[in-house]
């Protein structure tokens, strides 16, 4: 009997990590191989230590999402919905981030599916490439068509492990120099422009807005705090180390040239794929083409889901993610249910966007500005959000409020993603209007101090109301 019950507990354990694995399924996209691969090749191993603090960013946020969701029985859209219910400003929040999240899912769908073509091409280059957009639109339309949502994130979260090997793997037989990945944790700017900006781009392919929204979305009725933790810290380790094991296959194009024949190299994959081709064998190519295709794929498949869960979450009066039926557990994992027409409408109509634009070949360039701006905007929003609920007695409940350590982590990382949020918007302003930035690393230096002001006033705020909490307890 003490056999089983350890198999049993083993058991929920790997399945909890499986479920949880949605999360790393989400931010690590195209995008993200695309920015670590060239951060890589233009840095070598000098900004490893960006993905260190984004990683642990992305942890801190993703669990105090979960952890308000299991204290205050709401998910992320009810508990933004319920804070703001009765004020003006109620409508206009509501419109902006459910407006950005569905957006920024459609235009990024696009590099989604496309990203997951590149990444097949790369293994069989033979085959059509709209042949491979129409089989992958196939198979990710049937995934959001899944009754149980511990289903869906079950099957994406086999490709997360599918990722992990694959960039792992090709990471491991570059035989990078240890000791240069290990100075690469030791954070350092490097003097070349842009450096910055490219900093802040790897923290932003980390912490997602949508992302959050869609790990508050999958807590289940009997999830508990343990096993949230549990599983959202393995998820989103996992997704560090994978994004890391990226940036060092990336360096294998420019390892061991000069400054100057770096800088005279533009990064492209047939160069990525010549160079594994070189310096590993053609199999490396195979496997990263994998990689990369799991990478676009799960996301072609989160993106409509964490759109339509968020307007749904938003929209709906049910405050519930699905029907009753439809919140399943271990014991229910083939529970089937009704999702909701906002649901359905929501997440087709962004697959639907991504595989129209993949058919053509385009990338929604604009769009894809337009929603950079937008999301920019709400991550310092929600991060700020989130920092306040878990010190809001009304939300997560007497007993839960954050603890100091917690409170000063959520502080640092209210502060990088405002930062983040500041560029962003910056960039996309000068690039609607057609404006080179001069100075990217002066940019960098006043959003930061524009955040750090901005943090405190937040700061200030927060601990004003949560003291008077605790001092009418």
């Amino acid at each position: 009997m003490e056999k089983k019950g350890m198999l049993s507990s083993v058991k929920h354990r790997v399945l909890n990590i499986l479920f949880w694995s949605i999360i790393s399924a989400a931010f690590i996209g195209p995008g993200t191989v695309t920015t670590a691969t060239k951060a890589g090749s233009d840095f070598q191993f000098q900004l490893l230590w960006s993905l260190l603090f984004a990683t642990f960013a992305c942890l801190i946020l993703q669990e105090a999402s979960a952890r308000a969701t299991i204290y205050s029985g709401m998910n992320l859209g009810q508990a933004i919905k319920k804070h703001y219910r009765g004020k003006k400003s109620q409508m206009p929040i509501m419109a902006l981030i459910v407006g950005a999240i569905i957006l920024g899912c459609a235009a990024y769908e696009t590099g989604n599916i496309l990203g997951s073509v590149e990444g097949l091409s790369l293994v069989f280059p033979e085959l059509d490439k709209r042949v491979i957009v129409g089989a992958i639109g196939l198979i990710a339309g049937l995934a959001l068509s899944f009754k149980s949502l511990r289903a869906m994130a079950n099957f994406m979260g086999s490709f997360v492990f599918i990722m992990g090997f694959t960039f792992i793997t090709t990471a491991f037989f570059s035989e990078a120099p240890a000791a240069d990945i290990l100075k690469g944790f030791k954070p350092s700017l490097p003097d070349t422009p842009g450096a910055g900006l490219l900093v802040l781009g790897l923290i932003g392919t980390t912490v997602v807005p949508y992302d959050l929204f869609l790990g508050s979305n999958v807590v289940q009725k009997d999830t508990t705090i343990k096993d949230m933790r549990i599983g959202i810290s393995t998820a989103v380790i996992l997704g560090g180390f994978i994004s890391m094991a990226i940036l060092i296959v990336g360096t294998e194009i420019t390892r061991g040239l000069s400054p100057s024949a770096v800088a005279s190299m533009p990064f492209s994959y047939k160069l990525l794929s010549d160079t594994l081709v070189l310096h590993i064998g053609q199999w490396a190519v195979y496997i990263f083409g994998f990689g990369m295709f799991a990478a676009g794929f799960t996301s072609a498949i989160t993106s409509p889901l964490a759109s339509a869960l968020t307007a749904k979450s938003i929209f709906e009066r049910k405050e519930k993610h699905f029907d009753e039926e439809q919140i399943v557990s271990e014991i229910e994992p083939n529970t089937q249910g009704k999702k909701s027409y906002l649901y359905e409408i929501v997440a087709y109509s962004v697959l639907a966007t991504g595989l129209l634009l993949g058919f053509l070949q385009i990338k929604p360039v604009p769009a894809i500005i337009i929603a950079q701006a937008f999301n920019a905007l709400i991550l310092p929003f929600i991060s700020s959000f989130l920092f306040t609920i878990v010190n809001e007695e009304e939300i997560v409940g007497k007993g839960h409020l954050n603890g100091t350590i917690s409170n000063i982590l959520m502080i640092f990382v209210t502060w990088l993603t405002t930062v983040l949020g500041i560029v962003n918007v910056v960039k996309a302003v000068t690039s609607i209007a057609g404006v080179a930035i001069d100075s990217p690393d002066m940019l960098f230096v006043v959003a930061a101090v524009a955040a750090l002001i901005i943090t405190e006033i937040i700061t200030y705020n927060v601990l004003t109301k949560r003291r008077k909490y605790l001092k009418n307890k």
